[in-house]
């Protein structure tokens, strides 16, 4: 709607009055771009008077880590198109969805330093190199190897016997993460994640 008619915009719409916020979150995403079984993970909630040109409205905002080569996110019911962007480039948005989408980023910075969610970000095996890559582009910092291998020590890894294919330098040692056991350390006591 005027004035942003034509603008993007981040996914959204209105909670029915007997919905859920996390049903409502499910249903809104499946509504506009026909995405279902995505793990949403609730973010902020903004509610400044006069955010949105038809009177009060507040918005709680959601956030998912997926693969997106592994989801097919398709325009559906009022959306006219659905784009995926690096979070880094999105220019101008509609409404305040510029504030929204930089708040939910920085609650998922929080996340990445306080919990194991970079692993979902990932290919399930990865290599060192590409867990660093994920916490420069996320932080906008070049890290340097030797201190981001030493901060991930204790994170609990398996180590794989084997290495990347069809890569053209030397290919790198692949890893995944030891969900099991980080979770029986987690239930013992015995650690936390933070990087």
């Amino acid at each position: 709607m005027e004035p942003y008619l034509g603008a993007w915009a981040i996914p959204g719409d209105l909670v029915y009055p007997d919905e859920d916020l996390d049903e409502a979150g499910e249903r809104i995403l499946h509504d506009l771009t026909n995405l279902d079984s995505i793990t949403l993970h609730q973010s902020q909630t903004f509610g400044k008077p006069n955010r949105h040109p038809q009177g009060r409205v507040i918005t709680c905002a959601y956030f998912a880590l997926t693969q997106i080569d592994e989801v097919n996110a398709v325009a559906s019911s009022w959306a006219n198109e659905v784009k995926w962007m690096p979070v880094h480039e999105i220019g101008k948005l509609a409404f305040d969805h510029n504030q929204i989408l930089n708040s939910t980023f920085d609650t998922l910075k929080n996340k990445l330093t306080n919990e194991p969610l970079c692993f979902d970000l990932l290919p399930e095996k990865f290599t060192l190199h590409e867990l660093q890559q994920l916490y420069e582009y996320a932080f906008e910092s070049e890290l340097n190897k030797a201190n981001f291998r030493k901060k991930i020590k204790h994170i609990p890894l398996i180590s794989h016997d084997e290495k990347q294919t069809n890569v053209k330098h030397r290919p790198a040692k692949l890893f995944s993460f030891d969900h099991k056991r980080y979770i029986d350390l987690i239930k013992k006591g015995e650690y936390s994640f933070k990087m």
